[in-house]
């Protein structure tokens, strides 16, 4: 368990606290800093949308060029990149005065924060003997809930210009820390052999790559049905369902991705446990359909009896980072940063047509029952695809595609 204390576990998960912080910071922060810049209003809303919007493009274009950058130059060229990259972002958000100005920041932003994770995912998976991959996983995912909280903190105590100020430099802190930090053995083992390395391509031209590759994004789609339907939309959702007083989106978020921070971790000591990655996703993937099922029809009136379910559904959607792990273990050495980087961000990306498909079939069978039908049709794409994927607990992660 000493390889838990080797110094690129530790800079990887205090990297995904910043991380975490910074998310969680835009998330809390929103309503206060457009209402300082003149704002207010359903332009809250609106403008809050098109911000979380800007940022998930950056995060797009962010995985796709941080995960090939890990797979050529290295797994230690994307953390340096990205974390100097959003604390830049952050420390330049303090000073916004304008909606324009805040949007080219959540942007560049988003394409800093695109590449932490897989990045740190895929350095820890690949320095640790295979037994306790999960632990070190875990471990960055602890430390991702310690960020969360650590966002909240600094923004009751500061204004929130201090706050995004605060951490900005915590990262530039940490990216000192990182200058110690070794290079994946096995990435400098496949950089020295003659094999093509971040070739996006690679997962198109062969039909089983492919579809593993898609498999490992399927997988994480109920996820993000939770976090862009049913709590994005909780005010009208609790409304149709007949929560007496008016739901809180921002109270909704913030509390369904601090037990998605907690879940995290559960769900990675529960698969050190099990000794199997397949069955904790399957039964988080289960638990979270049986929280939107109660969501959805069981008849609350309370806000209270709403937010315990926001916080279960959050809890459910906690085998995000062990979905990550997967995804970096079912691929070889010259792709896997690139697969790791990209998976989460797709994942998040498959918002739109869930979304979509949610809007449309609202006016034909109302509200309820279209994010009832969406959320059956995630989990049973998920579960599929699940069920077709290779167990990889005890997979040896020395090989190339």
């Amino acid at each position: 368990m000493m390889h838990l204390l080797r110094l690129p576990v530790i800079v990887a998960s205090l990297g995904y606290l910043v991380d975490m912080y910074d998310l969680f910071l835009f998330t809390i922060v929103r309503v206060d800093s457009l209402t300082d810049i003149g704002y207010s209003g359903d332009q809250l809303l609106e403008y809050g949308v098109a911000l979380l919007n800007i940022q998930m493009a950056g995060l797009l274009v962010g995985g796709l060029f941080w995960g090939i950058l890990g797979d050529k130059k290295g797994r230690l060229s994307v953390l340096f990149g990205s974390i100097l990259i959003y604390s830049l972002a952050n420390i330049a958000n303090g000073f916004v005065q304008t909606f324009e100005q805040y949007a080219i920041l959540r942007f560049i932003a988003g394409i800093g924060l695109a590449g932490e994770l897989g990045a740190g995912i895929t350095l820890v998976t690949e320095i640790l003997p295979k037994k306790i991959r999960g632990y070190g996983t875990t471990l960055v995912a602890t430390m991702g809930v310690f960020g969360a909280i650590l966002a909240f903190g600094i923004a009751e105590t500061f204004d929130w210009r201090v706050s995004y100020w605060i951490g900005g430099v915590l990262g530039l802190l940490l990216l000192v820390m990182r200058v110690r930090v070794f290079e994946s053995g096995l990435f400098l083992k496949s950089a020295s052999e003659k094999v093509k390395r971040g070739n996006v391509l690679i997962l198109f031209n062969n039909r089983e790559r492919f579809l593993r590759y898609l498999k490992s994004i399927v997988i994480g789609f109920p996820i993000w049905f939770v976090v862009g339907v049913l709590i994005t939309f909780s005010p009208e959702l609790a409304k149709a369902i007949g929560v007496i007083e008016p739901i809180e989106a921002g109270i909704a978020v913030l509390l369904s991705f601090g037990a998605q921070a907690v879940g995290n971790v559960v769900s990675g000591v529960m698969s050190q446990y099990a000794q199997s990655r397949r069955k904790i996703i399957g039964l988080f993937i289960l638990l979270s359909f049986l929280f939107t099922v109660l969501y959805l029809l069981l008849p609350i009136t309370s806000t209270y009896g709403f937010y315990a379910l926001c916080i279960l559904l959050g809890f459910s959607n906690g085998y995000w980072t062990l979905f990550i792990t997967v995804a970096a273990e079912l691929f070889g050495t010259n792709i896997r940063a690139t697969v790791a980087t990209t998976v989460p961000n797709f994942v998040r990306g498959a918002v739109i047509p869930i979304t979509t498909l949610f809007m449309l079939m609202r006016s034909g069978v109302g509200i309820i029952y279209s994010a009832l039908i969406v959320g059956a049709i995630t989990t049973a794409l998920a579960l599929w695809a699940l069920r077709t994927l290779p167990e990889t607990f005890h997979k040896d992660l020395d090989y190339n595609e």
